[in-house]
């Protein structure tokens, strides 16, 4: 069966269907509809929270992943300069439950400040860095993104942009 959804509509059920039992992030366009899609799982035993910032986010979801969950950690492009202390300090300390930590870009500005390009935070972590086209891409990046997580016991980021987050494609069930 086959649904129509936004991209973040899609990194959610990718969470949910990845295995992801706890998931925390900071409002903010273009990536505020994941988590809220995603806490429409709570009944089926997803924990999902907005946090104070994203740094806050990231931590909690650091703890969770150490105590052996699969987690996701949301928020705009922005959001990764205020969590920038724990990306650094998990990529050598490591994770044990998959940890995907999806930042929403912005290119051109459409709803942010700035423009800026996680793929070099990504770079500078050492951490891999997942990049979907497209809503069925960005699901399927979640759950490989776990993957990866887990073999390589460290953060993998899923990059979204503007574009991937708000359009809508066909997602396969």
């Amino acid at each position: 069966m086959k649904h129509l959804l936004t991209g973040n509509e899609a990194i959610a059920r990718g969470a949910f269907e990845g295995g992801v039992t706890a998931a925390f992030g900071y409002p903010g366009t273009p990536s505020t509809e994941i988590l809220e899609n995603l806490s429409l799982y709570k009944d089926r035993g997803v924990y999902a929270e907005w946090s104070p910032n994203e740094k806050v986010a990231l931590e909690a979801a650091a703890g969770a992943s150490i105590a052996g969950a699969r987690t996701l950690v949301t928020m705009k492009l922005v959001g990764l300069n205020v969590a920038a202390d724990p990306l650094m300090t998990l990529s050598y300390v490591g994770v044990r439950g998959g940890m995907v930590i999806v930042v929403a870009d912005d290119p051109g500005q459409d709803s942010s400040q700035t423009e800026q390009d996680t793929r070099h935070y990504a770079r500078l972590a050492k951490v891999p860095c997942l990049e979907p086209g497209d809503a069925a891409e960005a699901r399927d990046f979640v759950v490989k993104g776990l993957e990866l997580s887990e073999k390589w016991r460290c953060p993998v980021i899923l990059r979204t942009t503007t574009c991937v987050a708000h359009s809508r494609a066909l997602v396969e069930e």
